[in-house]
């Protein structure tokens, strides 16, 4: 089975056709710029002119930035304020005519890694009831997961760390900040490391796996770190993001076929 993942992240705009069997793309993943100021109009009106999306009736899935509750933007995180509130689900499916399964995108990524990538039992040097997946790249996205189920909506991004005023932890330690501030990564790593500190502290997980576009250097960095649990590199790197936004249209289809012949 196939079917269309899209990934909405802070700079770019990624769709794939996904065999959800595998968890491999069938074709290249096809990257856009995103629209000048990040308005939904724009960015909702620039994926559904993607040829991908002609062809086919399935359900597709799309990752985005945002606490997403049934379809509908809460927050928006390096985008345009006009999301918050908007039923991103049921606009898509009006441009596209096909049913849309939206979802936060840093939980897409989680669930593609957690099925697919360093998250899978095989691919897991410790045993670990809960992990989170942590995507490293404009801010930073979390997908807490206990006994590999979803924990939707978590903002671990967002949280303050002890000693710093001015900034939350995306903006102490997100990887556009190493690019910004022209940080080498020993520099960078100390900040990286104070953020997964903190999140120790307050959630003890068993596992961390780090994504975004900075894991393609992860052998770089990762190493550098001194955290107490297991930090595994994403697998799917790039292609996390519309692989599970894909696997979301598939479950959300399955759960609702469930819930139709449940009596």
């Amino acid at each position: 089975m196939r079917r269309i993942g899209i990934d909405v992240g802070g700079s770019t705009l990624r769709i794939a056709e996904v065999d959800v069997a595998s968890g491999e793309c069938a074709g290249p993943v096809e990257s856009l710029p995103m629209p000048r100021g990040a308005k939904p109009e724009a960015v909702l009106a620039a994926l559904a002119a993607n040829p991908l999306l002609r062809s086919g009736t399935g359900p597709i899935g799309l990752g985005i930035p945002s606490v997403v509750e049934h379809g509908v933007a809460r927050t928006a995180a390096h985008l345009d304020a006009a999301w918050i509130g908007l039923d991103v689900a049921t606009a898509f499916t009006r441009l596209t005519l096909r049913p849309t399964v939206v979802i936060n995108d840093a939980d897409a990524a989680g669930l593609a890694e957690m099925r697919f990538g360093a998250g899978r039992v095989p691919a897991l040097r410790v045993p670990a009831r809960r992990i989170i997946v942590l995507t490293f790249g404009t801010g930073i996205g979390s997908a807490l997961f206990v006994d590999g189920r979803l924990w939707p909506n978590t903002e671990f991004g967002h949280l303050r760390l002890p000693g710093v005023d001015d900034v939350d932890g995306e903006g102490w330690a997100a990887a556009s900040v190493r690019t910004r501030l022209g940080l080498d990564w020993p520099t960078w790593v100390a900040r990286v490391d104070d953020y997964l500190q903190e999140l120790q502290r307050l959630l003890w997980p068993e596992a961390f796996i780090v994504g975004g576009a900075v894991s393609a250097q992860a052998a770089e960095w990762v190493p550098l770190l001194k955290c107490a649990v297991p930090v595994l590199p994403a697998v799917l790197r790039g292609q996390a993001g519309v692989v599970g936004a894909a696997l979301a249209a598939v479950d959300a289809a399955a759960a609702e076929d469930t819930e139709a012949r449940t009596p």
